[in-house]
């Protein structure tokens, strides 16, 4: 799974949270930064490389559009990170022993 920067996370967090793709004058607008519109295409395209978004091209302005939820994003990263520790126990304890009481009450509800 590809990390993101600072300005990826943000293009991906307005996608994630668009009922529809996007055309990147919309990212742009949305973003609410001063930014060029060729900066927010070549994150756009970069993000597109990652596997992280898909582009529409049967219209012009392309659209853009997140190829996985927030959440299958998340998971894969945390599985990720899973794969490449010896003790995987070890960083799931650490991880609940983290959580809020909130959490850990969903976590026994999804578990049990």
């Amino acid at each position: 799974m590809a990390s993101l920067g600072e300005l990826e996370r943000s293009v991906m967090t307005l996608l994630w949270d668009s009922a529809q793709p996007l055309s990147a004058n919309e990212v742009c607008e949305l973003l609410d930064e001063d930014l060029a519109v060729t900066t927010v295409l070549t994150v756009l395209a970069r993000l597109e490389k990652k596997g992280m978004v898909q582009r529409e091209r049967a219209s012009r302005p392309h659209r853009y559009a997140s190829v996985a939820s927030r959440e299958e994003h998340t998971v894969e990263m945390l599985n990720e990170v899973l794969g490449t520790v010896p003790d995987r126990e070890a960083v799931l304890a650490r991880f609940i022993g983290s959580v809020s009481d909130s959490e850990a009450a969903a976590l026994r509800r999804i578990l049990g």
